[in-house]
């Protein structure tokens, strides 16, 4: 039998742990016997920045380097990239790769990304994204495996599986397609159609540490103890966030997927997640999932809806901590912040809410805002789950 998802124990992040976890995962859902002598495999980990594996906000190169070693033992070529936030430039590429541990792994003899090149694709059947650039080392490749983090983020909730797959946009355009899609649903919908396109064919999420609180970058490295795999990344997605104690409906790319009939009503699950599950874990409880539902038709429903979201929508808010680096300013894809007496100021006028500067904050001091009106309808929909 091959189970939707497998969920395997791994304390560390020991070489023969991760090994031997990866291998009991895979073989749960199927195996590698699609592997053939030959293959040009991708290889997609969330290296979203510059930053060290103990940060948590990259997937950590043991579990690259393991799985990378299976997939060699079985005669493929591999080739490991990710189009990080800033400019796709192989300067940048280095950076990356050196800060989050990479460069040992291509000591071990396999590729690292190095190629910038990318094609602008039409997808007639996408839901949001019936076009975009896309960078040519995934086209490339035979196969996908897209290698994820477990982290909080602050438009989607979730950064996992899907959301991962946003890196097959290149670099700074990632910014334009925030402005472009800055509807909480329809940036969830164009998540699920990249994944679409692109059709990784196996999810791996790198969940020994994830990030909890102010992610994706920006959070708490906080133990789980798991790794987990899937053939689908929204079947990884759905059982990922319940370890960490969110519920479908509060992930806008889960309701994206379930829009397509993506999650089967009853997963079924190898292992025990329930063993694994955080129960305090800190999450960034935006109210984006609100904003997964029909447009409102007619002018007073419009009207209505207008209100209501502009009432309860999360948004990013300095805090402090702030040192008027301007790199929120440099990547708000709306220019909806200045650096006035060396400290960042949001123009609520223009700001989509895309949460650009909260994720590439340097030192955290943009962080995810509810009004009181949100914290009280969703406090008591949370007592009513519970």
């Amino acid at each position: 039998m091959s189970y939707d998802v497998a969920v395997v124990p791994c304390p560390t992040y020991e070489a023969h742990r991760v090994r031997a976890a990866l291998k009991e995962a895979l073989e749960a859902i199927g195996g590698l016997g699609w592997v053939r002598p030959g293959m040009k495999i991708a290889i997609k980990p969330n290296l979203v920045s510059a930053m060290k594996p103990d940060t948590a906000a990259v997937t950590h190169p043991t579990v690259i380097s393991e799985l990378t070693e299976m997939l060699t033992d079985l005669g493929a070529e591999v080739v490991i990239g990710d189009s990080p936030g800033g400019l796709y430039t192989p300067a940048h590429l280095e950076r990356v790769y050196a800060a989050s541990g990479l460069n040992s792994v291509e000591r071990q003899g396999v590729r690292l990304n190095r190629d910038i090149s990318q094609t602008a694709v039409s997808f007639p059947g996408a839901h949001a994204a019936k076009s975009f650039n896309c960078v040519d080392f995934l086209l490339d490749a035979d196969a996908v495996i897209n290698v994820c983090k477990l982290k909080t983020h602050g438009l989607m909730n979730l950064s996992c599986a899907c959301k991962n797959m946003f890196g097959a946009v290149p670099g700074v355009e990632k910014a334009e397609y925030h402005y472009r899609f800055p509807h909480p649903a329809d940036f969830a919908r164009m998540l699920v159609d990249l994944c679409d396109y692109i059709k990784p064919c196996l999810s791996i999420c790198d969940a020994i540490v994830g990030m909890e609180g102010n992610g994706p970058t920006a959070g708490t490295p906080r133990p789980i103890g798991a790794i987990l795999a899937s053939p689908s990344p929204h079947m990884l997605d759905s059982v990922a966030a319940g370890m960490i104690g969110l519920v479908p409906d509060q992930i806008p790319t889960l309701g994206a997927a379930a829009e397509r009939g993506y999650i089967p009503e009853k997963l079924s699950v190898y292992g025990d997640p329930a063993s694994l599950t955080v129960s305090d874990y800190k999450l960034i409880l935006t109210d984006n999932s609100f904003f997964f539902r029909e447009r409102a038709s007619g002018p007073v429903r419009k009207f209505t809806s207008s209100v209501v979201q502009k009432v309860l929508r999360s948004r990013p808010k300095v805090k402090s901590g702030c040192i008027g680096c301007g790199k929120c300013a440099e990547v708000c894809p709306a220019k909806a912040i200045e650096i006035k007496n060396r400290l960042a100021v949001i123009d609520k006028g223009k700001c989509i809410c895309c949460f650009c500067c909260q994720e590439f904050c340097p030192v955290g001091a943009m962080q995810v805002h509810r009004s009181f009106i949100a914290k009280m309808i969703s406090g008591k929909n949370h007592r009513k789950k519970s």
